[in-house]
């Protein structure tokens, strides 16, 4: 017979702290710890801010380990990866975890101690099809392998809506061994406050991902007021992106950027590329009206609870603002129904589905055989 071992208690988890996958990662990181359960977060692609750093301190028991390496999207990493594996696997030796939880791809084929379970986040091959219309070229096809062997690798790969899922069978599979676990905040950390007509986005502004050039191609026949947060200046060239009759806030904190979703009515997410969308879940938990880009996943998580437009489009943009101007009464009903979904995506669901997953690959990986 099969023995279970005993439940999870150590985690060695590495992030990025580049974008969006250090919110999720310190979400974590912060339930697991009000559960009893020790995680050692490696974190690469740069430095830890001071405000990261702050926000993992305040996490009691959490281990933070930080390396200065490249992450498998960046400029020629591949000297970074091998070096940033023999560091992970240093770690796996010295914290003897129960699971690891990988938020990238190369270093999954790695010899570890323990059950390896890889979540996709995004990756250069999805954001090519759909920024460029076209499939990434030769130059990438070295981070393709990776990509796929790390996949491959994987004892779990979970992705973080079906949508996405689908894109990486499609780039990379087929692929069995793959869950969908959606993203989810603590609706208790965001709030509805007074509302003022007007619309906020958030993003990085020189991305073409994220597509808020838009914001500075529509008419705005209201002239409803639109604040933007993010970044707008292009690491590469250091060239600022300014936009016509939008109001750029700069890099918001977290606090800031929470009053600003409580007290807009309406919040313009116009990304041609989003796996998930941590900040439109956000916004919808402040009591937005969502105004979204026509793709895949926003309309697979949104569904009838938000106002579409075509991300190449201004003028379809421009419509759901006359609409957002003109039609309150509909508008409202719109943001109880984004209101009540944003509840399903609850951070205590998907940290008990993930600790599920954990323990179940625990059980296949581990289990002792007393015959």
């Amino acid at each position: 017979m099969f023995v279970s071992p005993a439940p999870i208690e150590r985690i060695l988890m590495t992030a990025d702290t580049v974008g969006g996958v250090w919110t999720y990662a310190l979400d974590l990181c912060r339930a697991y710890s009000a559960g009893g359960i020790n995680v050692c977060l490696a974190t690469m692609g740069g430095p830890l801010s001071a405000n990261q750093q702050a926000d993992a301190a305040a996490i009691q028991g959490l281990e933070i380990c930080s390396g200065d390496y490249k992450l498998e999207w960046m400029d020629d990493p591949w000297t970074d990866i091998e070096e940033a594996g023999e560091w992970l696997l240093s770690l796996d030796r010295r914290f003897k975890p129960d699971i690891i939880h990988l938020n990238g791809y190369a270093h999954a084929a790695l010899n570890w101690s323990a059950p390896v379970l890889v979540v996709a986040h995004s990756c250069v091959l999805s954001w090519w099809q759909a920024v460029k219309h076209t499939a990434a070229p030769p130059e990438w096809t070295t981070y393709r392998e990776c990509v796929k062997q790390g996949l491959r690798a994987a004892d779990q790969v979970v992705t973080i809506s079906q949508s996405y899922a689908d894109e990486l069978n499609r780039l990379y599979g087929p692929l069995e061994n793959m869950n969908v676990i959606y993203n989810g905040r603590e609706a208790d950390d965001f709030y509805v406050g007074d509302k003022k007509m007007q619309a906020f986005a958030m993003g990085r502004i020189w991305d073409e991902a994220k597509n808020l050039s838009i914001l500075g191609e529509i008419t705005n026949k209201h002239r409803l007021p639109i604040c933007v947060a993010g970044d707008n200046r292009h690491p590469d060239t250091g060239v600022p992106v300014n936009l016509s009759d939008v109001e750029l806030m700069g890099v918001l904190s977290q606090e800031r950027v929470k009053w600003q979703l409580a007290t807009s009515y309406a919040y313009i997410s116009p990304s041609k590329y989003e796996p998930f969308g941590l900040a439109v879940l956000e916004a919808a938990l402040s009591g937005c009206l969502l105004l979204l880009a026509d793709i895949p996943t926003l309309k697979e998580l949104w569904q009838d609870s938000a106002l579409y437009f075509n991300p190449e489009k201004p003028e379809e943009l421009d419509d759901l603002l006359d609409f957002a101007a003109e039609r309150g009464e509909e508008c409202e009903l719109l943001v109880d129904k984004s209101l009540a979904r944003a509840k399903l995506f609850s951070l205590d669901r998907t940290v008990d589905t993930y600790l599920e997953l954990y323990k179940s690959l625990k059980v296949a990986g581990k289990a002792i055989n007393t015959y």
